[in-house]
């Protein structure tokens, strides 16, 4: 197992391409049917892009994730914790991931996921108004974001006052979600010009 230049992520050369993979929080435990690897006693699990976007930017050259061990990530639209569980994995033992989900049905799955998990938490709200979140919450070190919303880059940057200074946003842009006749390459034109303004 080789490392990569990303916090807590590895890979290696398959004939295929290269793997990724993050050390396991809960030996054992598959998330999502992927496949565990042990290497020198320590398991591993691997990490699939076309099951998760961050996977997938990451082999796609993403520059930083902002994410290393120890840190505090608020996760906005969890799902099922796919991604979540590998999040999980990179802040290890002393580092939190938030989930936040505004659906009660997807939330429910998602708690029995984080029983397994002491450094996920498990949190039903509406991201569009970060203001209610519970009080107690840390500051972050980063948000990432995958949302189904018009809205979606409004919510991304209300949620930027929940990270310190210094920290990292993570936006997954789902265009459709934006506008489902406009060409995607204009949606994230758009996006990336109202996030210069804003920030």
């Amino acid at each position: 197992m080789k490392k990569t230049s990303f916090s807590g992520v590895y890979f290696q050369d398959k004939k295929r391409g290269k793997a990724l993979y993050t050390r396991s929080l809960v030996p054992g435990v598959q998330v999502y049917g992927e496949q565990l690897v042990m290497d020198k006693g320590i398991e591993y699990r691997e990490w699939l892009p076309y099951k998760s976007k961050l996977a997938a930017a990451i082999l796609k050259g993403v520059s930083c994730t902002g994410m290393a061990k120890g840190d505090c990530v608020l996760y906005l639209g969890c799902s099922t914790g796919t991604t979540v569980s590998h999040v999980s994995d990179i802040v290890g033992e002393k580092g939190w991931v938030v989930g936040v989900d505004s659906a009660p049905r997807v939330m429910r799955d998602f708690v029995f996921f984080a029983e397994e998990r002491r450094n996920v938490i498990p949190l039903l709200a509406d991201a569009n108004h970060p203001e209610k979140y519970p009080q107690g919450l840390p500051v972050f070190d980063c948000v990432y974001q995958d949302i189904a919303q018009r809205n979606q880059t409004e919510i991304f940057v209300k949620n930027l006052g929940r990270v310190k200074k210094g920290g990292y946003g993570l936006l997954c842009v789902k265009s459709r979600s934006i506008d489902v006749t406009a060409e995607p390459r204009r949606i994230y034109e758009g996006v990336r010009h109202e996030l210069a303004a804003q920030l």
